[in-house]
Formats: C-alpha cells, sequence, structure tokens
C-alpha cells in the first residue's frame, strides 16, 4: 500500500475491518461527500452512507496516491457484495483543521 497521510490510512484501516464508527472519525463535523452524483453533509448523512457501504461488505485497497491542486487523491479497487464487484474508485480528499474537510468518490 503507498504511504498515506494518517487521516486517510485511518479511514482505510477501520474500512477494512467495516468499522462505521472508525471511518467516520477522521471526518470533520460538517464534512461534505459526493459520491456518484449524491451530496452527503455532515456525520449523519456520511454514517448512513457508510453503513449501506459495510452492509454490502465493501473494502476499498488503495494503490495510488498523489497531491493534486491542494487535495490528496487517492485510486484503488473496491471489493464486495456489490454488482461489478471490483470497481476501480478515485478519492479526492480536502483537509481542514485535522480532519478530512471534504471528499469526492468517483468511478
Amino acid at each position: 500500500m503507498p504511504a498515506l497521510p494518517k487521516l486517510i490510512a485511518d479511514y482505510v484501516e477501520a474500512n477494512a475491518q467495516l468499522d462505521v464508527g472508525g471511518m467516520l472519525k477522521p471526518f470533520a463535523a460538517d464534512v461534505v461527500v459526493l459520491d456518484n452524483g449524491h451530496r452527503y453533509e455532515g456525520h449523519a448523512q456520511l454514517r448512513t452512507l457508510l453503513e449501506e457501504a459495510a452492509g454490502v461488505k465493501a473494502i476499498f485497497t488503495p494503490d495510488t496516491v498523489r497531491h493534486e491542486n491542494g487535495q490528496v487523491v487517492v485510486e484503488g479497487p473496491a471489493h464486495g457484495d456489490f454488482k461489478g464487484s471490483p470497481i476501480r474508485f478515485t478519492y479526492r480528499f480536502t483537509f481542514e483543521d485535522d480532519a478530512i474537510q471534504a471528499l469526492e468518490i468517483t468511478v
């Protein structure tokens, strides 16, 4: 696995264990997540998204990381009990005040 910033590494580790609480921890309380055309704001909405992902055992395995336009861009496959598994995803993380402030997930 590439060297990831600590907050992303914490998220990936919690995701590998399908630990929704652990996955939520690195995110700011007012986080904004864009995933597959849907917008999620704040911990409550993000928790719903993460619970759905955990429900289908979606585990993201990053294999590349780069810095681009002030963001950390992480790419890799996610596998689980969902149609088309594995699917390659790109996660674009934005940090602020030692938390993940924004995340955009694209295929």
